[in-house]
C-alpha cells in the first residue's frame, strides 16, 4: 500500500510542475536527416527484438481477450443447456457454462487492464 502512495504522489507532483505552455518546434534540415540516418538505423537494430517480443506477447494477449469476449455467450448457452437442455443430461454442462459466462466480463476487464504492459513486452500469458 505504501508504494501506492507513493508513485500516486510522484504522478501528482510530475502532472502538477510540468510545462504546459506552448512547445516551440522547429525544423530540422535535410543534411542533418542524412547525418542522423546511420544513427537511427542503429538504434532501430538494437530496439527490434524488444519491439517483436512486445507485438508477439501483445498479439497472444489479444487471442485472450477475444477468448474472453466469446464466454460472454457461455451465460445464455448455458441457461438454455440448463433448463430446456436438462432433460436430456446437459445440466451439469449448462452451470458450468453458466459460471463461465458469468465470470466472462471480469475476466475481460482484467485482461483489457494488462494489454498495456503486455505490449511493452511482459509475459502475461502463462494461464
Amino acid at each position: 500500500m505504501e508504494m501506492r502512495k507513493i508513485f500516486l504522489l510522484t504522478f501528482i507532483i510530475c502532472v502538477l510542475f510540468s510545462p504546459s505552455g506552448a512547445v516551440r518546434v522547429q525544423a530540422i534540415d535535410p543534411v542533418t536527416i542524412a547525418i542522423l540516418t546511420p544513427i537511427a538505423l542503429k538504434c532501430a537494430e538494437i530496439a527490434a527484438p524488444y519491439v517483436w517480443r512486445g507485438l508477439q506477447n501483445g498479439g497472444r494477449h489479444m487471442l485472450k481477450v477475444s477468448e474472453n469476449i466469446i464466454d460472454f455467450f457461455r451465460l445464455p448457452v448455458g441457461i438454455l443447456q440448463a433448463t430446456l437442455g436438462a432433460p436430456f443430461g446437459l445440466f451439469s454442462t449448462g452451470m458450468k457454462n453458466i459460471v463461465s459466462g458469468t465470470l466472462a466480463p471480469f475476466s475481460l476487464t482484467l485482461n483489457v487492464l494488462l494489454m498495456p504492459l503486455a505490449f511493452s513486452g511482459m509475459n502475461l500469458n502463462s494461464t
